[in-house]
């Protein structure tokens, strides 16, 4: 055993997961009986652990546990009462952060301390929608019948969800949280490479008080695994977190099933910095923007769009900051960006460069980077034009495309041509420019004079390739209920009525 290896061990045991990955399914761990997955250390490029694919009967089991229990969670408890119990899993992923932290950063290559962070939020969206469990009321509405009309929101039942690789305990706890407080049951299956924090968050869910089954984790494949659970007549709602292509698929197989689906995909956002801007600010936000999180986030600034009378000097900064940049050992707390978290993304973003490189592009990146693991340096694409490839694919790594524009027309007129949407930002000290940007781009969220907050209760999504739905905020809280309609005849019953006498 390695020593990254005796790592991932104690953490497993900490959290009381055994020595592999399995599958959460009626409050137990449950092998799969499919093809092999390996989990690879992005760091080493060195095996952590094997487990078999969930399959279509584990996928069966989880989609019943969970019809099963959300009968008594929406039925069986106030809204009070289910609220109560969200607060109780805030507090319980908190007492748990450390390992959980560390096992993500193994798992996913992301620094530690983001994965601190991410884990306090994740508490922090169970104590949010906690609070929302006994608010989600309808409304009564004046129709002009003389009837009394009332709406009432009602769970959905039980929904299917499928998150990423870049985020999973951050997205587990986005999706899982307000589908609960809803009063849904939850089958998810994270990415078959990063599944192991979210079974971690269910069971210590569990172990605060949600009911067994409530919430079930399929580790396992999409066309597989997945697929199953999407058929499964169970489920009434598919959420997916993930690629643009592979999206397409989810909601094909949801819609030949005729059920609705929320789709959050990619994004090639435009950052745009406006010659008044101040430049060392927007360039701390251009960093972050991009070279955070290895610049594996939907919502990187990919594109930056720079006017041309300071955009050599504001690329000289950026190029001078990201020189700065710590790269290493997800583990270490000195380190700023990790490793690519796969092999396969290591080759598609090194793939884009070099592709970028032979179109002609100024490749402008750091000589030095880690000796081994799955690493790619903070890049900076110049000379291309926004059609180039760099320019319109989403990269998804820490390479941005750098382009000029000439006034507020052209940045507007570039920064929605891509098939995106999901988001993007503007640095101006015009108060006026800053708000007609924020209302030309096409972005479900757009930041003026920063870049990346998000808030679990602030709705986010986005549009055209980007997908559709809303997954925070109480917009989500909508995408998780549906409105029934209830009528009451208020008038004096008539005393002759269809040839009768009352």
């Amino acid at each position: 055993m390695t020593d990254r290896q005796g790592v991932f061990a104690a953490q497993m045991t900490a959290l009381g997961l055994g020595d592999k990955p399995q599958s959460w399914i009626g409050g137990a761990l449950v092998d799969g009986a499919g093809e092999i997955i390996t989990l690879v250390d992005p760091f080493t490029e060195q095996p952590l652990a094997s487990y078999a694919d969930a399959g279509a009967d584990l996928a069966d089991l989880a989609c019943d546990a969970a019809a099963e229990a959300q009968k008594q969670w929406s039925k069986g408890l106030s809204a009070a009462a289910r609220g109560q119990v969200m607060q109780d899993i805030a507090r319980a992923v908190l007492d748990y952060a450390e390992p959980i932290a560390k096992l993500e950063a193994l798992v996913a290559g992301k620094p530690i301390r983001d994965c601190r962070v991410e884990v306090a939020k994740v508490a922090e969206m169970f104590a949010y929608y906690g609070g929302w469990a006994d608010k989600l009321h309808g409304e009564v509405i004046p129709v002009p019948s003389g009837h009394l009309n009332y709406t009432i929101r009602e769970p959905l039942g039980v929904v299917f969800q499928i998150t990423p690789w870049n985020a999973p305990i951050f997205t587990g706890g986005w999706q899982i949280a307000p589908a609960i407080a809803a009063g849904n049951g939850v089958v998810i299956k994270p990415s078959e490479l990063t599944p192991i924090t979210t079974v971690a968050l269910v069971k210590i869910a569990e172990s605060a008080g949600l009911p067994r089954g409530l919430v079930n984790v399929l580790c396992g494949l999409g066309p597989t695994t997945g697929q199953a659970a999407i058929a499964h007549p169970a489920v009434r709602k598919v959420v997916f977190v993930g690629s643009p292509e592979t999206g397409r698929r989810v909601a094909m197989a949801a819609a030949a099933a005729l059920k609705p689906a929320v789709l959050e995909l990619g994004g090639k956002s435009a950052n745009i910095v406006f010659e008044d801007a101040n430049l060392k600010h927007a360039c701390l936000g251009a960093q972050a923007a991009i070279f955070s999180g290895a610049g594996q986030s939907c919502v990187a600034g990919s594109r930056l769009l720079v006017h041309h009378s300071v955009q050599a000097q504001f690329l000289d900064l950026l190029a001078e900051g990201m020189n700065q940049i710590v790269l290493g050992d997800p583990l270490d707390e000195a380190t700023q960006i990790g490793p690519i978290s796969n092999s396969r993304q290591f080759a598609h973003v090194t793939g884009m460069v070099q592709a970028a490189q032979d179109a002609g592009a100024d490749v402008v990146t750091r000589a030095v980077r880690p000796d081994a693991g799955y690493f790619v340096p903070p890049t900076i694409l110049r000379g291309l034009g926004n059609r180039a490839a760099a320019a319109q694919t989403e990269i998804f790594g820490p390479v941005v495309t750098a382009i000029s524009f000439a006034d507020e027309a052209e940045a507007i007129a570039l920064a929605n041509d891509t098939a995106f949407g999901l988001a993007g930002a503007v640095w101006t000290a015009d108060v006026g420019r800053a708000h007609r940007m924020a209302e030309a781009v096409r972005a479900g969220t757009f930041w003026i004079n920063s870049y990346k907050a998000i808030h679990v209760s602030s709705p986010f999504g986005g549009s055209l390739n980007s997908g559709f739905g809303r997954s925070s905020g109480t917009d989500a809280l909508m995408e998780y209920t549906a409105a029934k309609s209830v009528w009451l005849d208020s008038a004096p019953v008539p005393k002759i009525a269809f040839g009768y006498v009352s």
